[in-house]
């Protein structure tokens, strides 16, 4: 995290950035022991690690966890932003047993790739939820609890950005804060482990899909009885930098236009998630497979519409494709080193106007053409 800065000269810290780096090395200084708990903390800790586990049973109970939260409150903004991330977490864990990725992957490197993907999106929601049901508790007591962190092994920094944000109700440094704590408490546990590494990273597959332009982040609304994508493309999925900067142009996607946001969030709460990509075109995907054994592939994707006569594509439900998974216990300690970090919450005006939609239908046209050719080749083999 140490070289994120270097090849630009760093911009002076605001007051604000400059309280919080300073509350965050005062708290990096105390001591690694717990003070004693009441009867009423000890329960209220019990209470929210056995909720946080029980919503964290597979992407579909943590993407709606993340909706219900916004919707009770909507101040917390990464909530929402977290929720249309998982819908498209789901959707890339099923396109693995879908009807274009199935066929360009080994079954050995599709397990590969949803053990990535669901370790990673199990992974930020222990880290994630625990910190809003607290915030949440200290609403209903009106009282500061975010002494209570440490209890759930969330970072320092997000301590004392969770006080900062207590005092000042400061929603834009809270929801970028929240991006950068969950893209750096991944790196270690997922991106740069070498598990992942060998059956992810470093395979001809994991780098066909970046070709492909695979890692679209799409978020659907609809408009003149029509739904639309709106979204960004991550290209550089190993660099904590890139997914944090995505992050953050994800965030002002979202919320930077009322309009587009009260649109966006009309259909989040219409179509519940199911991990299908039928939930946002169904005129495109179906989680039934209408295709025929041993037909005869062709293009079926032209211009954001299927081809005349053409089955729709295979799509599954999350339920159908995965089982659940049981989880080791998250990997302790804290990601916070090197205080540089702070400048990312550096308020950015850029405009991003998030548009992708042309994008991706040229992505499904490719999917497809890829898919064809490994079919011609595997039988001139």
């Amino acid at each position: 995290m140490c070289n994120l800065f270097k090849k630009k000269k760093k911009p002076r810290l605001s007051v604000s950035l400059l309280q919080i780096k300073k509350d965050i090395k005062r708290r990096q200084k105390r001591p690694n022991t717990f003070s004693h708990l009441s009867l009423e903390e000890q329960l209220l800790i019990k209470q929210i690690k056995a909720m946080t586990k029980r919503l964290n049973l597979n992407n579909v109970t943590r993407t709606k966890a993340y909706l219900d939260f916004y919707l009770t409150h909507p101040e917390i903004h990464w909530a929402f932003l977290g929720h249309m991330v998982s819908r498209n977490g789901g959707w890339n864990m099923t396109d693995l047993k879908g009807g274009q990725l199935s066929r360009l992957l080994k079954m050995k490197d599709a397990e590969s790739y949803f053990t990535f993907l669901e370790r990673g999106n199990w992974l930020i929601f222990q880290d994630a939820f625990p910190q809003f049901l607290l915030y949440e508790a200290s609403k209903l007591y009106r009282q500061n609890l975010f002494y209570l962190l440490p209890h759930f092994h969330v970072s320092v920094f997000m301590e004392s950005i969770w006080n900062y944000f207590w005092e000042r109700h400061d929603t834009y440094i809270l929801t970028v804060a929240q991006i950068i704590n969950e893209q750096s408490y991944l790196e270690n546990r997922v991106i740069v482990n070498s598990k992942y590494k060998k059956e992810v990273f470093d395979t001809v597959e994991f780098k066909l899909q970046d070709l492909l332009d695979l890692n679209h982040i799409l978020f659907p609304f609809e408009e003149k009885g029509k739904i639309h994508l709106i979204g960004q493309t991550l290209h550089q999925f190993k660099s904590v930098r890139e997914r944090i900067l995505l992050g953050k142009r994800l965030y002002s996607i979202l919320f930077r236009n009322e309009k587009r946001l009260k649109s966006i969030e009309t259909w989040a709460k219409k179509v519940q998630h199911s991990g299908s990509r039928k939930d946002y075109w169904p005129h495109i995907f179906n989680h039934v497979d209408e295709g025929l054994p041993g037909s005869l592939l062709k293009p079926r994707v032209k211009s954001c519409e299927l081809t005349k006569g053409s089955p729709r594509i295979y799509s599954p439900r999350l339920e159908m494709a995965w089982k659940n998974r049981k989880h080791e216990p998250a990997e302790i300690g804290d990601w916070y080193k090197e205080w540089e970090v702070i400048h990312y919450l550096a308020a950015d005006y850029e405009n991003v106007d998030g548009e992708i939609q042309h994008e991706y239908c040229k992505t499904l046209e490719k999917f497809e053409l890829a898919a064809i050719a490994k079919k011609a080749i595997s039988i001139l083999d």
